[in-house]
């Protein structure tokens, strides 16, 4: 064991030696004016953050309403604009109030029929503009109203409980296939502005822009798919073949009634020639009965004349006949009315040459003489 005696003995013992000069301290070498410069600047900044306790002057945006507090107690809810204030420990907290997006995939969820899918789905969340609102639901929801990440936490796991709640009560067909996807798309609105109400929150823009299945599922899907358009393409042969059916149908239909409407109108026409030659026969027979009245009446006529002309030619004959009768009566007065006439026959340059009988007589002219003619032949 040392003695701590001897220590002391050793530097006892040593030779005084003269003392040197000291040396110079850092301190020793940074100006004044450095140091006073730093100090003051320290100052400054102390001062600065401790009078944050009693005054402020900030703008609020358009996007950002403001919570005023005064020794840790809500004052009021301010709008967009100019704001400031002066106080003990006043302060002013600011709430951005555009939208946050969340997006939120679940890759394992049942439906009511026991079928696997994933979803994906998007959203707005907006933070509230009212005061009341803000003022009962701030000192419990600081951190979602200020920080955008405890929001998105929060909504991611809304988001995956409505999800959840919606998914389980289709089946798979109404949430994946057709309009199904609306109404599941609607569900989860529902479900998450339901949940996010509570917290003075709005949800707005909820999409569900993906779902996925699982391999099996899509094989399967697809082997519907392809049955289900085999399936179509029947039905669809089918109407094919039965439209065809129906226009050929309708295409002998209408040469049917083509060939009705034909022969309709060649009897049409017919009937009208009938009827055109019905017409002319009446007008022949008008003519022949129009004709045999006037060859009757002709005849009568003609019968009428005769009478006439037999009642003229009595009395044109009247006077020969009187005549007659007369001759016949009386016979010498026929000689005299021969004599008469003979009479009135010899002109005055007639010549007559009375012969005996039985004698011819001789014409002589003066060319020469001509044979003689038997005047009693």
């Amino acid at each position: 064991m040392k003695n701590p005696n001897a220590q002391n003995q050793k530097s006892n013992s040593a030779p005084s030696t003269p003392p040197s000069n000291p040396r110079p301290s850092f301190l020793s070498l940074i100006p004044g004016w450095f140091v006073g410069l730093i100090l003051g600047v320290i100052v400054i900044a102390v001062l600065a953050n401790v009078s944050k306790s009693f005054w402020y002057f900030e703008v609020i945006e358009n996007d950002q309403v403001g919570v005023t507090i005064e020794a840790g107690e809500i004052q009021g809810v301010l709008q967009p604009g100019i704001a400031y204030d002066f106080g003990l420990f006043v302060d002013l907290v600011k709430i951005t109030t555009s939208a946050v997006a969340i997006t939120v995939d679940d890759p394992e969820l049942i439906t009511i029929d026991k079928q696997r899918i994933g979803l994906e789905v998007t959203a707005d969340v907006f933070r509230p503009r009212e005061a009341d609102i803000v003022i009962s639901n701030y000192s419990r929801y600081r951190n979602i109203y200020l920080n955008d990440e405890s929001l998105q936490q929060r909504m991611t796991a809304f988001t995956l409980q409505a999800m959840k709640v919606c998914v389980g009560d289709k089946k798979f067909d109404e949430a994946v296939i057709g309009s199904g996807r609306d109404d599941l798309r609607a569900c989860i609105d529902d479900e998450l502005s339901g949940l996010a109400e509570p917290l003075g929150l709005e949800v707005r823009n909820v999409a569900v822009p993906q779902i996925t299945i699982s391999p099996e599922v899509q094989a399967g899907l697809d082997a519907i798919v392809q049955s289900r358009l085999a399936t179509e393409k029947a039905k669809q042969d089918a109407e094919k073949a039965k439209q065809e059916a129906i226009a050929q149908q309708a295409v002998e239909e209408g040469r049917i009634r083509v060939d009705q409407a034909k022969l309709q109108e060649e009897a049409r026409q017919q009937a009208i020639l009938q009827d055109i030659k019905r017409q002319q026969l009446e007008a022949e027979l008008a003519v022949i009965e129009q004709e045999k009245v006037n060859t009757e009446a002709q005849l009568e006529l003609t019968n009428l004349q005769q009478q006439v002309a037999d009642e003229q030619a009595l009395v044109d004959i009247a006077k020969e006949l009187a005549l007659a009768a007369l001759y016949e009566k009386y016979p010498s007065f026929v000689a005299l009315q021969i004599a008469l006439a003979n009479a009135a026959a010899i002109k005055p340059t007639d010549k007559f040459i009375f012969t005996q009988e039985g004698v011819f007589p001789n014409l002589i002219f003066s060319n020469g003489t001509l044979p003689t003619f038997n005047v009693n032949p």
